[in-house]
């Protein structure tokens, strides 16, 4: 647990981090290098395509976010490895090296990495 003085509970929420003031930023446009788990690792059965929304978890929060494709990438198959951009419906604090988990109705379909902040 944490005590902050002054803070009452229902001003918390999770997902939320504690930092010193100017110390990370909120962002919400990246590139990251992700896999894309396979049917046999539990995750989807079909590919996906430019502007998949799925949801993209950080540490303990959950965001919506869309999904763009390289130009010479027209789908991503489960199992795939790929360099993708994404947007961010909410920004997040987040810096390059953070890894993320990407959800799809309540179960992990890939998992990836920040390898570039845009905005």
């Amino acid at each position: 647990g944490l005590l902050l003085r002054g803070t009452k509970r229902e001003d918390v929420q999770r997902g939320q981090v504690l930092a010193k003031p100017g110390s990370i930023k909120p962002h919400n446009h990246f590139t990251g290098e992700i896999y894309v788990l396979s049917k046999d690792e539990g995750g989807r059965h079909t590919p996906f395509f430019n502007n998949y929304r799925p949801q993209f978890y950080f540490r303990t929060t959950d965001v919506t976010g869309s999904i763009e494709l390289p130009a010479d990438k027209e789908m991503v198959m489960p199992g795939d490895n790929v360099s993708i951009t994404v947007k961010l419906i909410n920004p997040i604090a987040m810096e390059e090296g953070l890894r993320f988990a990407i959800r799809e109705g309540g179960r992990t379909v890939g998992a990836g990495v920040v390898a570039k902040i845009l905005a």
